[in-house]
């Protein structure tokens, strides 16, 4: 940490900053540290800042327009811009492969410049590494990695991912699991405003998604058109897959059931009126959505990815779903939906593990030990 500097500074360095996963972790852990640190956001895909609008009043929170270009090929003159542009902070934080060019420009440049420590932090694959991981992917990674200060992942795949793929040593690897205010999730939902109207007699399947082809949304509309007509799907969240999403829906002739209202920016006040939380994705890691269902009492149905399995609560695991198979998300909605006392039994013991292991007190203590004790090694 710089001498002089009263409130340390933070530069975070996104692959997009729209409302996903890592995203709103990070907004939530600024909101959590308050006047405490000052903030510098970057997004590789500049158009996509859509979290800002999470973050509280009093946080202070920069987006500068002229920071070097996070994409583009790893050229000697990209990376020394990108060094030199991270000088004046006290921590850099990064986050998955869109910002892997900062990573490697730091470890290049970070003896002869003097540069702060950087952690960076990875949550997970886009429908491009959701089969397999690249093997050129992975070599970068190797090579960049060889000097952050910390590796950060939320699950316990990532974890291997980073010792074996990544070859990262043991000690550079900090897995903190994802956490929420879970009593914000257990109250009443309340829907003032919602463009969709619960009716008497339905019910819903929810869920709360960017709607992109990781998510496979398209599948859940064909697992989902097998329930009565009394059940409604409300997918919450945007992006590119809208039109095939209703495209599936259009041709199923469930369009009349299905429901796209758009992202929200508080679900806690929402989730509530689901009846059953699902997930289709095709890869995930530790997803907070799934969290948020379980503080919230619902039962989820959900695909073997990523930590979902060791998430849920142990009545639920029984019902959790193969992968990328349409049949088995349906025979899982088929059995909660038929039975609600099954539907009452899990997402009582889903709030009870939610907030029993995965409050998000445990994680703000765990990401505030880590960011001031990179910045006191580094002052």
């Amino acid at each position: 940490m710089t001498s002089e500097a009263k409130v340390p500074k933070i530069l975070h360095l996104h692959s997009t900053f729209a409302p996903g996963g890592k995203e709103l972790r990070a907004v939530q852990l600024m909101n959590a540290f308050g006047d405490e640190l000052s903030h510098t956001i970057v997004s590789g895909m500049p158009d996509q800042l859509g979290a800002r609008d999470h973050i509280s009043r009093g946080v202070n929170a920069a987006f500068p327009a002229s920071f070097p270009s996070l994409t583009g090929l790893p050229t000697p003159g990209r990376m020394v811009a990108i060094a030199k542009a991270m000088k004046p902070f006290d921590l850099v934080l990064t986050y998955n492969w869109g910002a892997m060019n900062a990573v490697m420009a730091h470890t290049v440049f970070c003896d002869p410049l003097k540069l702060p420590p950087l952690i960076h932090h990875e949550d997970g694959f886009n429908e491009d590494e959701a089969d397999q991981l690249k093997s050129s992917r992975n070599w970068f990674r190797r090579i960049a990695l060889r000097r952050t200060h910390q590796l950060v992942v939320p699950s316990r795949v990532l974890e291997q991912i980073a010792h074996n793929a990544w070859q990262q040593p043991r000690e550079q690897v900090s897995r903190i699991p994802n956490g929420i205010a879970t009593a914000k999730f257990a109250g009443k939902a309340d829907p003032k405003g919602f463009r969709v109207v619960k009716r008497t007699g339905e019910r819903w399947v929810g869920t709360l998604a960017g709607l992109r082809p990781v998510k496979q949304l398209t599948m859940m509309v064909r697992a989902f058109a097998q329930l009565p007509e009394n059940w409604q799907l409300v997918i919450l969240g945007e992006g590119p897959d809208r039109e095939a999403i209703k495209a599936v829906a259009d041709d199923l002739e469930v369009s009349h059931r299905v429901h796209l209202p758009g992202a929200v920016t508080e679900p806690e006040k929402l989730i509530g009126m689901f009846d059953i939380f699902a997930l289709s994705s095709k890869s995930e890691q530790f997803p907070l959505s799934v969290v948020e269902a379980m503080a919230a009492g619902l039962p989820v149905a959900a695909p073997d990815v990523g930590d979902i399995r060791t998430i849920l609560s142990e009545p639920n695991r029984a019902l959790i779903a193969a992968p990328d198979n349409v049949d088995a998300l349906a025979n899982t909605l088929d059995a909660l939906a038929a039975n609600p006392d099954l539907r009452a039994q899990l997402g009582a013991a889903n709030r009870e593990r939610a907030a029993e292991h995965f409050d998000e007190t445990r994680m703000i203590a765990s990401y505030r030990a880590l960011y001031w004790g990179a910045m006191e090694q580094g002052a």
